[in-house]
C-alpha cells in the first residue's frame, strides 16, 4: 500500500483509526477459550466487525509471542485473513525491532516479507544500520519510534543533548537514512503539544498515535497540533475497543467503541 492509497481510504471511510490487536487470553470471552484457537477467533470476530471503520490494524506481537508456537501461528493466521479478506487495510507489525545490520534485515524479512505486514515499529537507539535493511524492504514503511507515550519517555527521549531534545534528532538524522520516503513515525497522543515541533521537522509525513482511549490522550488535540493536508495520521485504540465486552457481545460492543471513534474522526475531517 502507498501512503496515497492510505489517504483514499481515509477519504471513502472518514477515519484514520488503527485498531490495536494485543489479545490477552485472561480478558478475552471466555466462550472462546473452548476454540481450536481462541486468539485467531478473537481477532477474526473483532476485524469482521470494525474493518470498515477504520484503516489500520496494529497486533502487537508480543501478545502473540507470549504463547510460543501456538501464539505465533496464531499472528500468522491474522495477518493472511487481513490480506486475503481485507486487503485495503494497513497492517502493522508492532514488534519494535531494531538490532545490528544483519539482524535487522532478518526481522524485515520475517514481518515484511515472509508475513507481508505493510509495516513495522522500529527502535532507533542504535542508528542508521539497525534500520536502513527495513527500510531497503521495497514498497513497505518503516515506523519509528520518535517521541512514545509511556512515562519512562522522559528519561531519554525528551533531555537535550547540545540544546536540542533527542527526539528532535532522531526526527532530522532519520531523514538523511536510505530510503527515508519510507519512513512513518511512533508520537504518543498524550504528548499533543509537542506535534507542532514535531510536524516542522516531518510536515508530510504519517505519524502513528497510540495513548488515545485507555491512555488518555485527547483525539482532538491530536488533530489539532499533528494533522497535516493529507490527514497524515494514524490514530491508534486498542484496549477501549477490543475490551469493551468480555462478554458474547463483544464483536458488537467493538463495533460500538470503533464507531463512536470514527465518528468523532468524520467531524473533525469535514472541519
Amino acid at each position: 500500500m502507498t501512503t496515497q492509497q492510505l489517504y483514499e481510504q481515509i477519504q471513502q471511510k472518514k477515519s484514520f483509526l488503527s485498531v490495536g490487536l494485543d489479545v490477552d487470553l485472561t480478558k478475552i470471552p471466555q466462550h472462546l477459550l473452548a476454540t481450536e484457537d481462541p486468539i485467531f477467533e478473537f481477532n477474526k470476530a473483532i476485524i469482521d466487525a470494525t474493518h470498515d471503520l477504520c484503516v489500520a490494524y496494529k497486533p502487537n506481537t508480543a501478545f502473540f509471542e507470549a504463547y510460543g508456537l501456538k501464539g505465533w501461528h496464531s499472528l500468522e493466521k491474522t495477518i493472511q485473513y487481513l490480506n486475503q479478506k481485507h486487503p485495503e487495510q494497513f497492517t502493522i507489525a508492532d514488534a519494535k525491532r531494531g538490532d545490528i545490520g544483519n539482524t535487522s534485515a532478518m526481522y524485515a524479512k520475517a514481518f515484511l516479507q515472509d508475513m507481508d505486514f505493510d509495516s513495522i515499529t522500529v527502535a532507533p537507539y542504535m542508528g542508521k544500520d539497525s534500520v536502513e535493511p527495513f527500510l531497503a524492504v521495497k514498497d513497505k514503511f518503516t515506523i519509528l519510534l520518535a517521541l512514545t507515550s509511556n512515562e519512562g519517555a522522559f528519561d531519554f527521549q525528551t533531555k537535550k543533548v547540545d540544546s536540542v531534545e533527542l527526539y528532535k534528532t532522531v526526527l532530522e538524522t532519520s531523514k538523511t537514512w536510505k530510503n527515508s520516503e519510507n519512513l512513518m513515525y511512533v508520537v504518543g497522543a498524550t504528548k499533543a503539544e509537542y506535534f507542532t515541533e514535531i510536524r516542522k521537522i516531518i510536515p508530510d509525513s504519517f505519524i502513528l498515535v497510540p495513548g488515545v482511549g485507555a491512555q488518555g490522550g485527547s483525539l482532538r488535540e491530536v488533530c489539532k497540533y499533528g494533522m497535516n493536508d493529507k490527514v497524515g495520521l494514524l490514530v491508534n485504540s486498542s484496549r477501549a475497543i477490543i475490551y469493551a465486552s468480555s462478554g458474547e457481545d463483544f464483536a458488537e460492543k467493538a463495533r460500538e467503541e470503533a464507531l463512536k471513534v470514527q465518528k468523532e474522526m468524520e467531524e473533525i475531517l469535514n472541519k
